[in-house]
């Protein structure tokens, strides 16, 4: 797949009127970044209909106090925005344009000053993403792959296996351009993989996760590298011996901090915080024992703040790496969003921004003091709820376990209702509150099901974010072993305290919940009915199988040669023969992380045991279902399974 990178500046003209949603639209925002002196706040919004198409985003820059449109930026009608970053002076930004339909891209500055125009400064035949200003603002640099044969990342379409395979590899790179406009210039290695990257603070270098061969499988073997700006030599700074993530050098530049833990998922951050001299060394946990997952990290001074997920909450807490000492400044039981991370902060840390939302309430932007930031816009406070929520906490094993339940506002005394639990994908991840919307926006699946009756069950299991390391780990070696009890504990603490009737349940999950259902129908008897979407039917064939086999290693302890028997132990294939529940199974047909093979296995298998099943491969997909039109079927015949099997 070959864009053309354009690298343009434009210039902050004055406020821009805008006309609000309507109806069932919500205006959506993502990538919120605050400016340096926490004054304006800027973000990729765009409207959404609910007719199913989606929608076109803009650049958008608010005031960060009133809420009020300062400006807003769309140089290119077809185009999709990578998220803007903010000059060191706070007087310009840069974002990334991509035009996968015309072939072509653009890096767009934003200078606040009276105008408007647009400059073009350099171009790449490829991708890009991720621009970013060096500290002193003359130079502008940003993650660049040139002839891509695909779009970046494992969920994403694989290219078509053709040919001879696996000979030639896409190198995501380190580019710089200076401000003023010039010649793109690549400075990583050419044999380099580079997934995340930020400026060292004298703006001589970089400190990036990088790996060499394929990026879409090596990130889980990423180290920790330094990148001189101008040579391009590339330093190993540590090997660490878990995933690491989000790699930020301290103002001093004498040392990184970073998140390390055990990561299933490229973009599904979470661990705890390691440090490590920027000239090499041994990393160390400056966070040993947290009761949470920390998922963003910025160096404000001496210290950092950082975001992570608690429990049910995204908290915000100030944290001493030296001593690992930390104190929340903010909790909320919502999920927030920012442009590199889950919160935004100010240069000297006293503000930040984000997107927010939770089950009840559409997305807003939120700004200001950190203690006690507020909602600076109202456009979707026209969306009213749609589902009634409750927090779930029980304890199984030793552990404690939280999970959330969706249900209908309006409910009928004395009546009991059929439930769906559904298990998140990962499995290092977590079910958190997202709006659920009255259109087609914002999972369309949970609203129609609640509309329907059905109750919704999302657990978080062992293995999930939220309750510390030692149980995002306890599922090692154990997939669908403790995380299943967790989850029928968790129904029957769901039946204490709703009126549901769990002789009328079905189970559904995608990717790691794919394997999950999969795992649950030919592991128990309590689901009437199930979905499997993207799951893994049989351990030792995947492993040859999938494009991304070395997350894998830390989750089994070897390689399927090396040691077979857990991988047979844990695969569903091998307990095909318990298997009684009606199954719907559904791929993507180029999905890289969870190929078509494994779903075909399963649907197979189950056609041998007389089980009534179906299988779709949704044409061109990769690891997520994108197209509408395939979202809209698989919305369909997901209900209509359920309401097949679980029908009064």
């Amino acid at each position: 797949m070959a864009q053309t990178v354009f690298l343009a500046s434009a210039i902050i003209s004055g406020a821009v009127a805008q006309a609000g949603p309507s109806g069932t639209a919500i205006r959506d925002y993502r990538s919120v970044a605050i400016s340096p002196a926490g004054d304006r706040v800027v973000s990729l919004e765009s409207i959404d209909p609910g007719n199913g198409k989606r929608p076109h985003p803009t650049v958008v820059v608010r005031d960060a106090a009133s809420g009020a449109i300062v400006a807003e930026f769309d140089p290119c009608s077809t185009c999709s925005y990578d998220k803007p970053s903010w000059s060191p002076d706070g007087k310009a930004l840069a974002f990334i344009a991509s035009d996968s339909r015309a072939g072509s891209a653009s890096l767009q500055v934003a200078q606040a000053a009276p105008g408007g125009r647009t400059r073009a400064l350099a171009s790449l035949q490829g991708v890009a993403s991720s621009a970013r200003w060096a500290p002193d603002g003359r130079t502008l640099a940003l993650l660049a792959t040139p002839n891509a044969r695909k779009e970046t990342g494992a969920t994403a379409a694989g290219e078509r296996l053709v040919g001879e395979i696996g000979v030639a590899e896409d190198a995501q790179r380190i580019a710089t351009v200076p401000a003023e406009g010039g010649a793109l210039r690549l400075v990583s290695p050419d044999d380099t993989f580079i997934y995340e990257y930020d400026w060292t603070p004298d703006g001589k270098g970089f400190v990036a996760t990088s790996a060499k061969g394929n990026g879409d499988n090596n990130w889980w073997v990423a180290k920790l590298s330094h990148i001189d700006a101008g040579s391009g030599a590339l330093r190993i700074v540590a090997h660490p011996g878990t995933q690491l993530n989000t790699p930020r050098v301290s103002p001093d530049g004498r040392t990184v901090a970073y998140i390390g833990g055990l990561m299933s998922d490229f973009g599904s951050v979470g661990g705890d915080i390691y440090t490590v001299p920027l000239a090499g060394g041994e990393p160390a946990n400056a966070t040993p024992g947290f009761k949470g997952t920390f998922n963003t990290i910025a160096w404000r001074g001496k210290g950092l703040l950082a975001n992570a997920l608690v429990g049910d909450k995204s908290s915000v807490l100030s944290v001493d790496p030296a001593t690992g000492r930390h104190a929340t400044l903010r909790a909320v039981a919502a999920s927030t969003s920012a442009g590199d991370g889950r919160m935004s902060f100010s240069a000297d840390g006293s503000k930040a921004a984000a997107a927010q939302e939770d089950f009840e309430q559409a997305s807003a932007i939120v700004a200001g003091p950190i203690a006690s930031m507020r909602a600076i816009t109202d456009d979707n406070a026209h969306l009213p709820p749609q589902v009634a929520v409750q927090n779930i906490s029980w304890q199984n094993e030793g552990f404690n376990v939280q999970g959330w339940l969706l249900s209908p506002r309006n409910k009928v005394a004395g009546k009991k209702y059929p439930m769906i639990v559904q298990v998140h994908g990962g499995p290092a991840a977590a079910a958190s509150p997202r709006f659920v919307a009255p259109g087609e926006q914002g999972n369309p699946l949970v609203r129609e099901l609640v509309e329907k009756g059905y109750y919704i069950f999302l657990p978080n299991p062992r293995g999930s974010f939220g309750q510390g390391q030692a149980f995002a780990r306890a599922n090692r070696r154990d997939f669908g072993g403790g995380d299943l009890r967790d989850i029928l504990t968790g129904i029957d603490a769901v039946a204490a305290a709703a009126p549901v009737d769990t002789n009328r349940m079905g189970l559904i999950g995608h990717s790691y919940g794919g394997f999950m259902t999969m795992w649950g129908v030919t592991h128990s008897q309590r689901f009437k009915a199930a979905v499997a979407g993207a799951g893994i039917a049989n351990w030792i064939s995947y492993y040859g199988q999938n494009g991304i086999d070395q997350w894998m290693i830390p989750f089994f302890g070897a390689s399927a040669y090396d040691d077979p028997a857990i991988y047979r132990q844990l695969s569903p294939i091998e307990s095909i023969k318990v298997a009684r529940t009606p199954t719907l199974i559904y791929v993507g047909e180029r999905d890289v992380e969870c190929p078509p093979a494994q779903s075909m296995e399963f649907w197979h298998g189950l056609k041998a045991m007389g089980v009534p099943t179906s299988l779709v491969i949704y044409e061109g997909e990769g690891h997520s279902i994108r197209k509408p039109d395939h979202q809209r079927d698989l919305r369909k015949r997901t209900i209509e399974w359920f309401g097949r099997y679980l029908g009064e």
